[in-house]
């Protein structure tokens, strides 16, 4: 017998889950409002310092970081050269 286990992303509500505001506040931190009311703040910083690859230690640069834009209800940098899963976001924390 073989047993097939199928994740729906539709099931867990990860489908309608986006981002409606960014705003920067400081020392690499953005203020996160999602679709459903939900708020975070996110500390990029010790992702962004830990990095060893050039393409993304350069987002210490505070003008690189700060131009970000919201695609599709998610982060973007720089035409997706630097983005985040919507549900690290949403859970406040980025993994390093």
């Amino acid at each position: 017998m073989k047993i097939l286990v199928e994740y729906n992303e539709c099931e867990s509500g990860l489908d309608r889950l986006k981002i409606d505001s960014a705003e920067y506040l400081s020392n690499y931190a953005l203020r996160l409002l999602f679709n459903d009311g939900t708020e975070r703040l996110v500390d990029f910083k010790p992702f962004l310092s830990k990095s060893l690859h050039p393409s993304i230690k350069k987002y210490l640069d505070e003008d690189q970081f700060t131009n970000f834009s919201l695609t599709d209800g998610n982060l973007n940098w720089n035409d997706y050269e630097l983005i985040f899963p919507i549900w690290n976001l949403y859970n406040g924390k980025i993994d390093t």
